[in-house]
Formats: C-alpha cells, structure tokens, sequence
C-alpha cells in the first residue's frame, strides 16, 4: 500500500513542485503524511526527497492552525527565503573538509572517484569522532552522504571479518591498488574476476518481487528439486574495471581451474583484444580462494596457456583470504544481474542469458553473456614439476598471491 502512496506522492509533488516555495512545500508535505496515515512522514520523504525534519516542522506549523486577523503572526514568521538562501552545506563551509575525510580512509582507499578498488571498513560514526577531533565538527549522516557522492561502499565493521584476519591484509590491498593504477596509466586492462553462486535452472522460486496484477503471483515449482535435463549453471563473470564493461560465461559443466581461464579467453576474444588492440599485459584480480585461486596449479597452467596464444603477459594479484566481499566485481556487477532477475524464475538458459544481458546501471555498466557447453573435467592433477616448466615470476611481496605467468619461462 505504502508503495502506491508513495507513487502518487512523487506524481503529485513533482506537478507541484514548481509552484510552492519553501514554506507552501513543507506543508503540503505534512498534510500528504497525515493523509497516509501510519509511516506517511518516510513515505513522503522517499517520494519528495524531502527531509523529515522539514515534514515534521510542517505538521508542527498545521498543528498550530490558522491564525486569525486579529492575531496575526509576526511577520518574521511568514518570510520565505530566497532561492539559494539558508544554512549552507558542511562542505561549502568547510572547504577541507572533504580533503580531511578522504586522507582518513585513505588507507583503506586508493584511486579515481571512478576506481573500482574503493573501500571502507570504518563506520560513519568512528569517521565523524575523528574528523571532529581534527577540528572539522561534522555528523555520521553528513559523512555517510559525503561519502556516497564520491561512490564509496560503506562497509560494517563487524561484518569484514570474515576469517582470521591476515597480518598483512592492507598492505595487500595497497599493492592491489598500486598495481591496478600502474597498469591503467600504461592503458593495459585490469579485470577482477569471480565465479557467481550455482543457479539451479527450472521454474523454481526466486527471491525478490515483481509488479503483477493483485492476487495474481507467478506460480513456480513447490519444490526445489534440480532438474535433471537442465541442472544448474556457474555464472563466470569478467569485469573491466576502466570501461565498466563485464563478461558473463555462463557454464553447465563443473567449476574447475580450466573453466576460470577459459571463461577469461573467451572475455579476451569477444571483448578483450577488441578494447585494447594494443595490450600487451593483463592483470587479473582474483580471490584467494575457488577456481581462481592461488593455490590450484591447474589454474596456473591454464593461465600458461592462455598467455601462449594471447602472448600478453599475465599478472595476477590475489585479494588476501577472507576478504572476496571487496572483489568489485561483487558490487560492480554480480549485485546488478542478481537485482535484475530478483523474482523472475530462471526457466531455462536462453532466459538466463537474456536478464544477465538486459543488466544495466545508472554508471554505464554494460553486459555481455554467452553460454558454456562444454564439459570441464575436475580432479586434474597438475605436478609440482610441470608447474615448475612454466614461466612464472613471483613479486617480492607475496609471491604466493602476486605473479606474473608469460609465454617465456622464467
């Protein structure tokens, strides 16, 4: 119901919006909120944009009633600012503020506005306490919208720790990064990379909602059983991190080492080589774990492989264990295909391949999918003397999670 309201809410408003000022507007918000009733203040807010502190001081100024002629307001009371007038922003006021809140995540951050390599692990509270401290006097909301217009990912505290936490995690991050903008300074391509969670294939539940007429629900399979025909597939995705352009090569077959590399050539193939004709590196940014990472051999020989018929020379950095939630391709693209196909059943593969297809963003992000037949063979050994006949050269600094694999042996 609240969701209609709120349709109605915006329709109305933004026909009205023109002809209020600032007194007229706060009001006629307030009065729309008594009219919703129960959460009518959020929905107006959601619907106008409006703050709701502005719809609360409106329905303490109806509250009031109209004054009579004899008991006029004072005239102060019923002046109306001009256009641009009013308190101004924190960060107009303060012009280094927005400097002093970024040299504080800076150690947690690196990179362009536009740098998919941007993270945080400190609340807005904690972010507040020190910006105040260090004389910038400031509010976790202010902070929080600060950072949200410089596309930060807000993380929780206690959610990022995922695992025993590595004693040089950052410093690991910090090479990422360092690496990533080495790389685009050369016009080299940089891709992080991931498998998305097993998607059962049929006309099973999906999670999320859709607009259908009332009453009327799309009627899926009341049990999850797997189809046998059509089993389940392994979303492999490919992002671009500086054209904002991914990949999807969605497999039916196991999710192996060789499915990785081959899901990555097929990337280079279809959209690689083509936005970069004059590549002649490749950095990878993978997980720690999985298909891709640094433990499998195969995954190094595949990548041997790949070097070979590319002739690119392939760097790979690995993010530090327990930390997959700040692969971007995470929250750059497998957040939007997920958004996508929230409540459409994933009947069959032509449907998946479409919806993953169809996924766009606000930013530009463009997708292409394809789909993967082909059978990938798991439990391949691969020896420890074979791995050693490839050209593989380890970085100083974790050699285990930064290397480089060319077609040259090392």
């Amino acid at each position: 119901m609240q969701a209609l309201d709120a349709g109605r809410i915006k329709t109305k408003y933004e026909k009205l919006a023109p002809w209020l000022d600032e007194k007229r507007r706060r009001l006629w918000a307030a009065a729309e909120a008594d009219q919703v009733g129960y959460g009518g203040i959020a929905a107006v807010a959601r619907a106008t944009g409006l703050a709701r502190n502005t719809i609360l001081a409106g329905r303490t100024e109806l509250a009031r009633g109209v004054p009579s002629a004899q008991a006029a307001a004072p005239e102060h009371e019923d002046r109306v600012r001009r256009p641009g007038a009013g308190r101004k922003r924190l960060a107009a006021k303060d012009p280094r503020l927005v400097a002093a809140l970024e040299a504080l995540v800076q150690p947690y951050t690196r990179g362009d506005p536009m740098n998919p390599l941007r993270w945080t692990c400190k609340s807005t509270e904690r972010l507040a306490t020190e910006l105040t401290r260090k004389g910038h006097p400031v509010g976790a909301r202010t902070v929080a919208r600060l950072l949200r217009e410089r596309h930060y990912s807000l993380q929780v505290n206690q959610k990022t720790r995922e695992g025993a936490r590595h004693p040089d995690r950052h410093a690991q991050f910090e090479h990422i990064n360092a690496q990533t903008r080495a790389f685009q300074r050369r016009r080299q391509p940089v891709i992080s990379v991931d498998a998305k969670k097993k998607e059962a294939v049929g006309n099973f539940k999906q999670a999320g909602r859709e607009w259908r007429p009332q009453g009327q629900p799309r009627g899926v399979n009341v049990h999850d059983f797997v189809d046998e025909e059509l089993g389940k597939v392994t979303p492999y995705g490919v992002y671009d991190v500086a054209s904002n352009r991914g990949w999807v090569n969605v497999g039916t077959d196991h999710d192996t080492p060789e499915f990785a590399v081959a899901s990555i050539r097929r990337w280079w193939q279809r959209m690689g080589r083509v936005a970069y004709p004059q590549a002649r590196e490749l950095l990878i940014l993978a997980d720690a774990g999985g298909s891709n990472g640094y433990r499998p051999r195969l995954w190094k020989t595949s990548l041997y492989r790949l070097a070979i018929e590319t002739g690119l020379r392939i760097s790979v950095c690995h993010f530090p264990p327990g930390t997959s939630k700040w692969n971007k391709i995470e929250h750059r693209m497998f957040c939007h295909i997920t958004e996508n196909w929230r409540g459409q059943p994933l009947i069959s593969h032509e449907v998946i391949i479409q919806l993953i297809g169809a996924t766009t963003t606000k930013t530009g992000l463009r997708i292409r999918a394809a789909l993967d037949k082909r059978g990938y063979r798991a439990g391949i050994r691969i020896s420890k003397v074979e791995l050693r006949s490839i050209g593989i050269e380890r970085d100083a600094f974790h050699g285990e999670w930064n290397y480089t694999i060319s077609s040259a042996k090392s």
